[in-house]
């Protein structure tokens, strides 16, 4: 049984005063197990390059996803896109990494900077092959994945990073590897890594990029359940058969809401111990119970939760908040997006009888809302989701 998965993240910064990036990064699934990842780096910056990048990560994994060989689909980018009248040059460079079955990972590059490979915490130095397709020279690797590798695949945007600025002649690559060896023994995931390799090269620049600067991240990881139960069930009687089917399940659990969390509390026999320390003004305190990983209240701290995951999977601004709080919702956050690979939501359908004060405008629809764009926001992030309601 392959219990390995693919954690996928990336990040742009577009070139000072333009407005869109000219670099695209695609990612195709080919059923569970097997991804096209395909970073493409337009020439100049601009609508120009931002349209050559796009199509020429659609096509690249478009075709890669429907089985083509790598030879096909760059001769057809070869056919389909204009070399540039004015210097003479390709309109795109890319890196593809094809992901096989969690087992295997194909990388194809194309004078993009180099793809690091990180290995057992060392910077792994993997064979290559040079092809020539169409007068184009394609650097080629299969590689077998092993749990805790990690690959970080970027346009020049990164390595040119600080050009001119007197204290730096470019961020040279191993410099770019040992700084996100650093950070790849601290356990973040894929999406937090490309941010942090991208914020630095923002700072080298300045925080003005004389180029767009994108990053993609990939690391191989064991498969991590995580069990999340909120609201208590519809029928009384059913109590016992959700706590029972919750708890059975591997991985680590959290509950949210008060009235889950006694129910919760009475099955296993245990207290609910309220922690009156306020982390912060907007998420309430968290509570705790023994034989359970966190304990948080409902409505309130999971839809910052879902704040955050937008956050995440757009600029990702806020990871420094979730990322080192101690708040429920930062909690939260921390096992979904960092620890989690498979979450598997148990939701109750009561109507809680608190909430049906005129006053407090939560009602059931809300929670089942906050449930599904939750579990969307999620399955964006690559993770696998199973709700369960009762």
């Amino acid at each position: 049984m392959n219990n390995l998965c693919a954690d996928i993240g990336w990040k742009s910064i577009n070139h000072e005063g333009e407005e869109l990036c000219g670099d695209h990064v695609d990612i195709v699934n080919q059923g569970d197990n097997s991804q096209v990842i395909v970073l493409a780096d337009g020439l100049g910056s601009g609508v120009k390059a931002s349209i050559l990048s796009t199509l020429t990560s659609k096509i690249i994994s478009t075709m890669m996803a429907e089985g083509l060989k790598l030879e096909d689909c760059v001769s057809t980018i070869a056919a389909t896109l204009p070399i540039c009248s004015v210097r003479g040059v390709a309109y795109s460079t890319f890196t593809i990494i094809h992901i096989i079955e969690n087992r295997t990972v194909e990388i194809i590059q194309y004078d993009n900077p180099k793809v690091i490979f990180l290995r057992n915490f060392n910077v792994y130095n993997y064979p290559t092959k040079e092809l020539n397709i169409e007068g184009k020279k394609v650097l080629k690797s299969i590689i077998n994945l092993q749990e805790d590798d990690c690959l970080i695949a970027m346009s020049d945007g990164c390595p040119h990073a600080g050009i001119g600025l007197a204290y730096n002649f470019g961020w040279k690559l191993e410099d770019i590897a040992d700084f996100m060896l650093s950070l790849a023994q601290a356990g973040y995931n894929a999406k937090t890594l490309a941010t942090m390799l991208v914020d630095q090269c923002d700072k080298e620049y300045g925080h003005h990029p004389g180029d767009d600067a994108t990053a993609c991240v990939i690391k191989v990881r064991k498969r991590e359940p995580v069990n999340i139960l909120f609201g208590p069930p519809r029928n009384f009687d059913d109590n016992n058969r959700m706590m029972s089917l919750f708890f059975s399940k591997e991985g680590k659990h959290i509950i949210c809401g008060g009235t889950t969390s006694s129910i919760a509390a009475r099955y296993l026999g245990k207290e609910v111990k309220v922690n009156l320390s306020f982390e912060r003004g907007d998420v309430p305190p968290i509570a705790e119970i023994e034989g359970v990983d966190l304990v948080t209240e409902g409505v309130i701290t999971i839809s910052k939760v879902i704040e955050y995951a937008k956050d995440a999977l757009g600029q990702n601004k806020l990871y420094e908040k979730w990322g080192f709080q101690r708040d429920g919702a930062s909690l939260i956050c921390r096992l979904l997006f960092e620890e989690a690979t498979d979450i598997n939501f148990y939701v109750g359908r009561a109507v809680n009888p608190a909430h049906q004060n005129p006053d407090l405008p939560i009602t059931f629809n809300i929670k089942m809302n906050l449930v599904e764009e939750l579990s969307e926001c999620l399955k964006k992030m690559g993770k696998r989701i199973k709700v369960s309601y009762f």
